[in-house]
C-alpha cells in the first residue's frame, strides 16, 4: 500500500528567517469550530467575534509572541471559528543578539504553548492541524490587500465550506 503524498507547505528554497512580513493562516484539528463564534451584527454592523476559552488562549499567546521573539511583530490578526490569519513581521536581529527565528520556529512555539495551556484548562485531543499555510508578502499592494483580508474575514464568514450555523 502507498501512502499519499504529503503536499511540501513551504516555498521552496526560501529562508524562512529572512526579515520579511508573512501571511499564516492556522487551521483547527479536522477544522472543527472551537476557537470562536461571530454573532451576526443588526444592520450592516459587522459580526461580532466572540472567543471561546480555547480561543482566549490562543489570542493571549499571538500576542505574547513580541515578547517571546523581539524580532517578531504581529500586524495584524484575526481568530475565527476554525482559523487563525496573522500578519507576522520579522526583523533583522539587532547587532550580536541570538540568530532570528524562522517563522516555522514561531508558529511551532504557539501551537505548542496553546496546545499545552489548553490540556491544562482540561481540554482533550489536538487543538491545531499538524501545519500551517503561509505567504510571503511581496510589497506594499500586496501587504494592504492582505490586511484587508484579514479585517473584512469575519464579514466573509458565512461564506466558508466549513460554515456551520
Amino acid at each position: 500500500m502507498q501512502l499519499p503524498q504529503r503536499k511540501a507547505t513551504r516555498l521552496k528554497g526560501y529562508d524562512y528567517s529572512s526579515p520579511g512580513v508573512y501571511f499564516i493562516t492556522i487551521c483547527t484539528q479536522n477544522r472543527k469550530c472551537m476557537l470562536s463564534d461571530l454573532v451576526v451584527g443588526e444592520g450592516l454592523a459587522p459580526p461580532e467575534t466572540r472567543l471561546s476559552e480555547i480561543g482566549r488562549i490562543a489570542e493571549e499567546q499571538i500576542l505574547a509572541l513580541e515578547e517571546r521573539f523581539p524580532s517578531v511583530s504581529i500586524d495584524r490578526y484575526v481568530v475565527m471559528p476554525n482559523h487563525i490569519h496573522i500578519l507576522l513581521l520579522l526583523r533583522e536581529q539587532a547587532g550580536g543578539a541570538s540568530p532570528s527565528p524562522t517563522v516555522p520556529q514561531v508558529i511551532g512555539t504557539f501551537k505548542s504553548i496553546t496546545t499545552r495551556l489548553n490540556r491544562a484548562y482540561g481540554a482533550e485531543g489536538l487543538v491545531f492541524q499538524r501545519s500551517f499555510h503561509d505567504h510571503v508578502v511581496r510589497g506594499e499592494a500586496d501587504y494592504r490587500e492582505i490586511w484587508d483580508y484579514i479585517d473584512s474575514n469575519p464579514a466573509r464568514w458565512q461564506e466558508d465550506r466549513f460554515y456551520t450555523d
